[in-house]
């Protein structure tokens, strides 16, 4: 599953670093070279034309410091490199690896969205020792976007639900998920995402993880629930199509392994 390193340590000031693990982003594309897909070097930005001074640090992994740097424009530094999208790294890299370009990704979205305050338009300046850019004129603080999103397993006796999303661009049935609103806690976005998305209630809610997902910067929170009532009714601009899935039926295709859908799911799966 997608997860940042247990060897991973964050920080908020650069470090020197004559070796630094450098993640170049541009769009949600992350800049690698060659068949082994490795970082780009120091020489790699110099030859960009990217001003090491803009990085943001993201911390020390394995011992190394790392930062992230936003690219302008699709230029490449050489034909040994190319930009990929996260998406197409599952499977390829580890982990690991993508968790720690996703929190790169998010952190660089952060910064390309905030560089004006969106109170009185003034250009933010970046906070040094936290996580922030404030506005020098009228004092707001921003600090890296998160949207927090559940996600739930419902179970009726053997079976489960599972669900076509219909604005997914991948036909893959999955849990049930939908952002959370403002004043809304996790489980009151659970009861009421399943009574819009398929007209069912639920109860005995039991929480079963978290994972940040850089798309672009969601948090899930997973949960497990029991179906109380109801027949499935779904709302077509959500769900294409949604029904239980019990020991005998073909279970269909779900989200690949990265992704905690598939966590939430295998570890419910009927047999």
């Amino acid at each position: 599953m997608l997860h940042t390193p247990a060897s991973f340590q964050p920080l908020l000031l650069p470090q020197d670093s004559e070796a630094p693990l450098n993640f170049v982003l541009r769009q949600g594309q992350l800049l690698l070279n060659g068949p082994e897909l490795a970082l780009p070097d120091n020489a790699a930005l110099r030859r960009l034309g990217l001003d090491e001074a803009e990085a943001h640090p993201l911390g020390l992994w394995d011992g190394r410091y790392c930062r992230v740097i936003a690219a302008s424009d699709e230029s490449l530094p050489d034909n040994s490199h190319a930009w990929h999208g996260l998406r197409a790294l599952f499977g390829v890299k580890d982990d690991a690896f993508i968790g720690m370009a996703g929190r790169a990704s998010q952190l660089v979205e952060w910064a390309r969205s905030h560089r004006y305050c969106g109170v009185c338009a003034t250009p933010m300046e970046r906070l040094r020792g936290e996580r922030a850019a404030k506005c020098p004129a009228c004092g707001f603080t921003a600090y890296p976007r998160i949207s927090p999103a559940m996600m739930v397993l419902i179970r009726k006796g053997d079976a489960v639900l599972l669900a076509m999303h219909a604005q997914s661009p991948y036909k893959r049935y999955t849990a049930l998920a939908g952002f959370l609103e403002a004043g809304e806690s996790a489980e009151d976005a659970v009861h009421r995402e399943v009574w819009e998305e398929v007209g069912l209630r639920v109860h005995n809610l039991k929480y079963f993880g978290s994972q940040s997902w850089p798309f672009p910067h969601s948090l899930m929170l997973a949960y497990t629930a029991e179906y109380l009532d109801g027949d499935i009714k779904v709302d077509p601009a959500e769900i294409s199509e949604a029904r239980w899935f019990g020991p005998g039926d073909d279970f269909p295709e779900i989200p690949p392994g990265v992704s905690i859908a598939s966590e939430l799911i295998n570890a419910h799966r009927p047999r």
